[in-house]
């Protein structure tokens, strides 16, 4: 897997430039195609995690310009040391303290801002020498065992808490998604920053009016739904009063200011946005942002059509490179194998 790999990243460097490889890396559906070139089934387990520690063994040994840190678990607590030494030592030509801020708040995002169950448990940060820079970061949801992965990409980024994904792949869309990252949960954020801003005792305040609300809006909030009684209760124990202490503080300017706050985490965003909804009328975005699915779509329209247009040039972008990859015949002929199994699964 390394070998081929290798192969394959070195090729598209070597035609494209490092943005190309980091712009393909940040597309799902590349992303995806790339695992199953190596060897993966479209829906095995732990591809997205085999697949970004071969990518980060390659870029280790392969000095092309572009480097990987971080990893599944313990590995992903180790990224900012990593960020550091690597500038360091490989002379890119940007700040470590400002990449390993956007590897932080690229994962805080994607834990707390986008409320579907999933917990991140993986976190890999792409950069080349010139501080462009990619995220691959997956999360699972432990009663459904199902994964999802979340791709970003510095270039065409305006905002790292409104629409930043670059995609978001995963088995399936869910219902009643808290998404504080919608252009719709806009006034949402607003509001919480204001709250954010005010003592928090009123902030406490405003949360015993919650069970005064309707069974109905309190049920979308509640894991299970939890009867509206017992939720201010369950409700104010997810709070990190402490960290809101912080931020009153602090005097955040924006709601990303705020969400960099240490200890700033799901419960607490999440009874802001609900304060925010129930209070002020701001009412949050419920949209799952998934964009795509493990299969690529399905011939049948589910879980969505395929778009022909965006496979057919995932596969062309493989092709060519494996092409142009300096491999041995055995492996190019058995990456190809692999590629036109995909490319028949699809049509």
């Amino acid at each position: 897997m390394i070998r081929l790999g290798g192969a394959i990243v070195e090729a598209i460097v070597t035609e494209f430039g490092t943005l190309e490889l980091l712009r393909r890396v940040s597309d799902p559906l590349w992303f995806q195609g790339f695992s199953n070139v190596l060897g993966y089934d479209w829906d095995s387990s732990g591809s997205t995690t085999v697949t970004s520690g071969v990518l980060k063994t390659i870029l280790s040994k392969r000095d092309i310009g572009v480097y990987a840190c971080g990893g599944k678990g313990a590995l992903s607590r180790k990224t900012p040391n990593e960020i550091k030494n690597t500038v360091e030592t490989r002379n890119v030509n940007a700040d470590p303290d400002r990449l390993t801020y956007l590897s932080r708040i690229c994962a805080k995002v994607d834990n707390s801002m986008i409320q579907a169950g999933y917990q991140l448990y993986h976190h890999v940060f792409l950069f080349d020498k010139d501080g462009n820079w990619a995220v691959v970061q997956q999360g699972m949801n432990p009663e459904l065992k199902w994964a999802r992965r979340y791709h970003w990409l510095s270039e065409g980024l305006k905002s790292l808490i409104e629409e930043p994904h670059s995609g978001i792949i995963g088995v399936s869309k869910h219902e009643n998604v808290l998404n504080l990252t919608a252009k719709e949960s806009r006034a949402n954020r607003n509001a919480t920053l204001e709250l954010v801003n005010e003592p928090t005792y009123r902030l406490r305040r405003y949360l015993k009016t919650v069970d005064e609300a309707s069974s109905e809006t309190l049920l979308k909030w509640v894991p299970g739904g939890i009867e509206p009684p017992a939720y201010r209760v369950v409700l104010e124990r997810n709070v990190n009063w402490k960290a809101l202490e912080e931020a009153y503080e602090l005097k955040p300017g924006s709601y990303e200011e705020f969400l960099s706050v240490k200890g700033v985490g799901p419960g607490t965003l999440r009874a802001l946005s609900l304060v925010a909804q129930i209070i002020f009328d701001a009412a949050p975005s419920w949209r799952d942002p998934i964009k795509f699915s493990f299969a690529f779509g399905g011939k049948d329209g589910v879980p969505y059509p395929v778009n022909r247009k965006r496979m057919d040039r995932v596969i062309s972008m493989l092709e060519e490179a494996l092409t142009k990859a300096k491999i041995g015949d055995k492996d190019r002929i058995h990456a190809f194998r692999n590629l036109k199994a995909l490319a028949e699964r699809l049509d």
